[in-house]
């Protein structure tokens, strides 16, 4: 899809040199919103506040005050983000009515720079599941097809991008949540290392893997928003120092980096216009310059099991605080504090929700934390030993986002190991805490819809999986 709006750095530099007006991108985004109401990508917006913002960034530009590096560039930002202006519901019945008392980091330095978020974007209920379905308000709409899934739990996001709603939007990654939705909806979808993007501010799914990242058109958008948002927080002690370089300083050229293709990744449950489009793109690698290795991660078949294991684990407890006595819904003919317990929460979660809530406390619980939870971790262990290892012998590893590409509405929503194995491929980069990318490789001959490869690398070595990124990218435009 061709898209209305120029690279993010050259519309902040014309809004700072006069060229445009804050206020009137501000107008395109939010009437490109309404137009394409229909695909369901937003579940609010912040028209009053944005609307201000964008006045108040035009008058201090006209004083001679310099607007900021993404000055008036609009933004989405996925609903499990605390911001100013409209509800944070993550997309669930029980923060109805949630407005926020503070920001997330990641907004707070958005804005510091002159970015302007403009709505907030659909997600699977607390950010569980891999379609957008698990909504409690809506189901967005595939871009390219109103009939088929836009992927999660970003695929507002992704579809706010792709549907030239915004330039760019704020998503998060548990276990794919921002690469898969890119993958099918054909966007570039960041998952950065873990710890590199502050969490504050963001309502949590599962600690230990959750990471935020931008979904944009291109590669550079991609880096030049990270260069904003990453960093060290003191409002969240995981984060971690950022490269020294501007993420958008790509590597001058790829010649002889070799990249690892995860022969797990490649086998028969793959589609095979995916497979034929994923190996398209790294050839174009190989042309660049790049050296393609074959490579085996023996525990990788183990990581679907390992992570839906550890993953509603800390769901469990991260959802303990949603009890309907300090925000959020309550039920209010409650008698008592057990029964407004039972009753909000019964009503409030959905049934994805649930079923994260009791498998997590399931393998938590005296007797079988060994069997379930202990062993995963042990797993976890073994695969993040595995790509240490495999990173000795290669400087990135690549493979499918999806073994296929976005299936229709409905197709698994009723099964939810069938929904569950969608991720299959992504939940490793999580478990291990290494950033990854997806980068849209063309459409399937099957079926007309986005295709995505995923590119990885080691922990913080983020500008360099975006150069080599950056490499595919263009050498797809080549052609």
């Amino acid at each position: 899809m061709s898209s209305q709006w120029q690279p993010i750095s050259d519309l902040a530099a014309k809004v700072c040199n006069g060229e445009l007006k804050a206020v009137d991108l501000i107008e395109r985004a939010l009437k490109t919103i309404h137009d394409k109401k229909e695909f369901d990508a937003v579940i609010s917006t912040t028209e009053k506040r944005a609307r201000e913002m964008a006045e108040k960034i035009d008058h201090d530009i006209k004083e001679g005050q310099f607007g900021g590096r993404l000055a008036g560039v609009p933004f989405v930002a996925k609903d499990n983000f605390l911001t100013f202006g409209s509800e944070t519901t993550a997309a669930s019945n029980i923060l109805k009515g949630f407005k926020a008392p503070y920001q997330a980091t990641a907004v707070e330095r958005l804005e510091a720079e002159g970015a302007i978020c403009v709505a907030k974007a659909n997600l699977d209920a607390f950010a569980h599941g891999a379609s957008t379905e698990n909504s409690d308000f809506m189901i967005t709409k595939n871009p390219f097809s109103k009939k088929h899934v836009p992927g999660g739990s970003s695929g507002g996001s992704a579809a706010a991008v792709i549907l030239d709603m915004v330039p760019f939007a704020l998503g998060s990654d548990t276990g794919g949540s921002i690469r898969l939705p890119a993958s099918f909806c054909g966007a570039v979808g960041y998952k950065p290392t873990y710890g590199l993007v502050s969490r504050s501010g963001v309502v949590a799914m599962a600690s230990s893997t959750d990471v935020i990242g931008p979904i944009t058109k291109n590669v550079i958008d991609a880096a030049v928003v990270m260069d904003v948002i990453s960093g060290k927080d003191p409002l969240d002690s995981t984060t971690i120092n950022r490269d020294k370089q501007n993420y958008a300083d790509f590597d001058k050229n790829i010649s002889g980096k070799t990249i690892g293709i995860i022969d797990e990744y490649m086998g028969n449950g793959v589609d095979e216009a995916v497979r034929e489009k994923v190996n398209a793109g790294l050839k174009i690698l190989e042309k660049k310059g790049a050296k393609l290795l074959k490579i085996s991660l023996p525990s990788l078949p183990l990581a679907l099991a390992c992570y839906y294991i550890i993953c509603p684990a800390e769901v469990s407890s991260n959802l303990s605080r949603y009890d309907g006595q300090r925000f959020g819904f309550s039920a209010e003919e409650a008698v008592d504090v057990d029964q407004s317990f039972t009753l909000s929460r019964s009503r409030g979660f959905g049934a994805e929700a649930k079923r994260r809530i009791m498998i997590g406390s399931y393998v938590l619980s005296s007797g079988y934390y060994d069997a379930y939870y202990r062993q995963a971790q042990l797993v976890r262990t073994k695969l993040i030993n595995e790509t240490n290892e495999a990173f000795k012998k290669v400087d990135f590893l690549a493979g499918p986002v999806s073994p296929t590409t976005a299936f229709k509405i409905g197709q698994n929503i009723d099964d939810p190991l069938k929904m569950y194995l969608v991720d299959i491929m992504t939940v490793a980069a999580s478990l291990t805490g290494i950033p990854a990318i997806s980068v849209p490789v063309g459409k399937s001959n099957q079926d007309n819809m986005p295709v995505g490869l995923q590119l990885m690398a080691p922990q913080s070595m983020d500008r360099r999986l975006l150069s080599l990124a950056a490499w595919l990218e263009s050498g797809l435009n080549e052609l």
